[in-house]
């Protein structure tokens, strides 16, 4: 499907982009990849990655502006959106900026996709947006809710919106796991909390994903995959096990455990292999064969959470995963 057609990635200088697009051009030879985002310096660092590869082109501009998107967007037949401000506490002390980007964003993104005659449009979410406890939660939640309506609006366009949603990316820049491996020597790491767990997924198991929303969305569908989890403390051990713990208490807006699909959605949540996909309550989309495909319905009051999983990652496993990754974590 995305062979040789014309992607665009905004927010594609972060750490998802930063795979995303190599993976992509080796698997699928594009003929246009599109970086979008509004940081120069980091778009001036990536290209120097792909040197005289005309496939890759970068456009400076903010999710916020929708001429701006409008004008990037010519010509594009699918889109990631990857776009968004995304560290909680951030997100609590500049609430206003959040909303901006998370959900004025979204909402510029949609109409342009609709306008520029865009095919498919796939945008990540997040496990706080499901059941939210703070702002960066809630407005991915409110993206997500608009990126499934936007298929109301598109029908005369044909363009169709899904999402993926993701919990904690292993690796990724200003994650767990390069945090506690830049103080590694440190005779003290701090956990917020020892009950605390957290899905993991790598960055490349993320990619793919977002290539089978792709490959199978019909609209408006939220694909969530079966990662395993893992706790805090074994993290912390996995990276230094001689380091003692001190507890220091859970940040503003904070979750315990990370929640991918709540109780309210086991009505419409359909269970495939590897992923789980929940369907829109709207329009009675949760019971279109061609979305349901050959998934079976989860019981009834069903959830998805780091605690209750029945996939564990062990501390070796983490550690082999640091071993064949150590070059490369944190710094994308």
């Amino acid at each position: 499907m995305l062979n040789n057609s014309s992607i665009l990635i905004t927010g594609g200088t972060g750490s998802f982009g930063h795979t995303f697009v190599p993976m992509t051009l080796a698997r699928y030879n594009p003929r246009r990849m599109v970086i979008y985002s509004r940081d120069e310096m980091k778009q001036w660092e990536m290209a120097k990655l792909y040197g005289d590869d005309d496939r890759v082109r970068f456009f400076i501009g903010d999710v916020r502006d929708k001429d701006r998107l409008s004008r990037a967007l010519k010509g594009i037949d699918y889109v990631v959106h990857a776009a968004a401000t995304k560290i909680v506490p951030t997100a609590e002390y500049n609430p206003f900026e959040c909303v901006k980007t998370n959900v004025i964003g979204a909402m510029n993104l949609i109409d342009a996709c609709i306008d520029q005659g865009v095919k498919r449009v796939v945008a990540l979410s997040t496990d706080k947006a499901s059941s939210p406890a703070n702002l960066y939660g809630a407005t991915k939640l409110t993206s997500d809710k608009l990126f499934i309506a936007g298929n109301s609006y598109s029908t005369a366009n044909d363009a169709h919106f899904s999402v993926v949603r993701y919990g904690n990316v292993m690796g990724s820049r200003g994650s767990v796991i390069p945090f506690f491996m830049s103080i590694a020597d440190k005779e003290v790491l701090p956990i917020t909390d020892a009950r605390m767990t957290r899905f993991m997924i790598t960055l490349e198991q993320g990619v793919g994903l977002v290539w089978h929303a792709f490959e199978n969305m019909v609209g408006g569908e939220i694909y969530v995959k079966k990662i395993p989890s893992m706790k805090m403390p074994d993290v912390a051990l996995a990276v230094a096990p001689k380091a003692r713990h001190e507890i220091i208490g859970i940040r503003p807006g904070e979750k315990l455990h990370e929640q991918m699909i709540g109780a309210e959605d086991a009505p419409h949540t359909y269970e495939y292999d590897d992923y789980y996909k929940i369907l829109p309550a709207i329009h009675n989309w949760s019971q279109d064969p061609m979305r349901i495909d050959d998934g079976k319905l989860v019981d009834p009051g069903f959830t998805y959470s780091s605690d209750n999983n029945t996939d564990w990652m062990s501390i070796d496993m983490l550690r082999t995963w640091i071993e064949q990754n150590r070059e490369k974590i944190g710094k994308i």
